[in-house]
């Protein structure tokens, strides 16, 4: 059996998810504040192509389950335009954050989301019986969970630095022209 795989983000996210990590940022230097900015979008970007790949797989699973209570006759390669139309499923909950950075690593995700349904094999879906797929669904939901959650929490840590950046930009502790001539440099 395949042990379970840890948490979505791994040790990188556990440590922007630190009670802790938010304490000392008034005192940081300019450019760490910074850093650690970058890095919890980083992050949080990671964590959300995760939970895509987490959905797609969630959401053909359970079109699986609903064909085969259904016994309506399509298969679910005919069902596929209907499933990545997203029919059925609520509004967004994202917050509308502009991304300017890519997933790292996308494989590494791919391989996550699918370390959690050992010996569910969804490429060949069809072939599944009833309780795997059922056992696949509650493993990825699960996992979804957890990883909204904790995507949460990284988006908390990236407010907490944004906050702290706006502040210091506010009360003239940082100054734009600066941060213009950095950012010129990289």
């Amino acid at each position: 059996m395949s042990p379970k795989p840890g948490p979505a983000g791994g040790a990188e996210v556990d440590a922007l998810l630190d009670p802790a990590f938010l304490e000392n940022v008034t005192t940081q230097p300019m450019a760490e504040v910074r850093r650690l900015r970058r890095e919890a979008e980083q992050q949080e970007v990671n964590l959300s192509y995760t939970r895509r790949l987490l959905q797609g797989r969630l959401d053909i699973v359970r079109r699986e389950m609903q064909r085969r209570a259904e016994d309506d006759g399509r298969s679910l390669v005919d069902l596929l335009p209907e499933i990545l139309a997203e029919k059925g499923r609520g509004p967004a909950h994202g917050l509308g954050r502009h991304q300017t950075v890519q997933p790292q690593a996308p494989e590494e995700y791919e391989s996550w989301v699918n370390a959690l349904t050992p010996g569910a094999d969804l490429s060949s879906i069809s072939a599944l019986p009833d309780a795997k797929l059922e056992k696949a669904a509650r493993a990825l939901a699960t996992a979804e969970s957890g990883l909204s959650e904790r995507r949460r929490g990284v988006q908390h840590a990236m407010d907490g630095l944004a906050a702290e950046l706006g502040r210091r930009y506010r009360d003239g502790e940082a100054d734009v022209a600066q941060l213009l001539a950095d950012e010129g440099r990289h």
